[in-house]
């Protein structure tokens, strides 16, 4: 972007702002460039919010810490300035799906990581998801997946015992 002599900004959460306006020719050069990288441009702002959203979703899903500290309504409502019924139509409206749904598939994605990488008991999976419960952790993990948590364990040691990196 200094290459094409842009003024910009770079915000959190990967966002980019111009201070001018690119030109056609401008942007098409920043996506071809972004492109190799797998990254996307989004002009449209309904998108850009809900990619705002999906971000800031991973970061408090990941973050085991931030997670005991916030609900989702009110950390999203923070970090994105935005109220969370407005950030739920937007998201609902874009992606047919909720927000909430959105963070479980997210949680489960982390729970599989954590089962495949760092070998932790669905104990500490649980806890460190913040969950309530190991039997909520696996009703959501069965309802996503369509296995249960141990089930998917021992498929996973299976697969590692046979050399099979999962």
């Amino acid at each position: 972007m200094n290459a094409l002599d842009l003024d910009y900004d770079l915000k959190n959460l990967g966002r980019i702002e111009f201070r001018k306006k690119p030109t056609a020719a401008q942007l098409e050069q920043i996506s071809q460039a972004f492109a190799v990288y797998g990254i996307e441009i989004l002009s449209d702002q309904q998108g850009v919010l809900v990619q705002r959203i999906k971000d800031a979703v991973t970061v408090l899903v990941n973050d085991a810490e931030k997670s005991r500290k916030y609900n989702v309504s009110t950390f999203l409502s923070q970090e994105l300035n935005y109220t969370y019924p407005h950030l739920s139509t937007v998201f609902s409206e874009a992606t047919h799906s909720s927000i909430e749904n959105f963070v479980i598939l997210k949680k489960i994605d982390l729970a599989k990581h954590l089962v495949i990488e760092k070998n932790l008991t669905l104990t500490e999976i649980a806890h460190r998801l913040n969950y309530s419960s190991v039997a909520h952790l696996s009703a959501q993990f069965k309802k996503t997946t369509g296995l249960t948590p141990s089930a998917f364990q021992r498929i996973i040691k299976k697969r590692k015992e046979r050399g099979i990196t999962p």
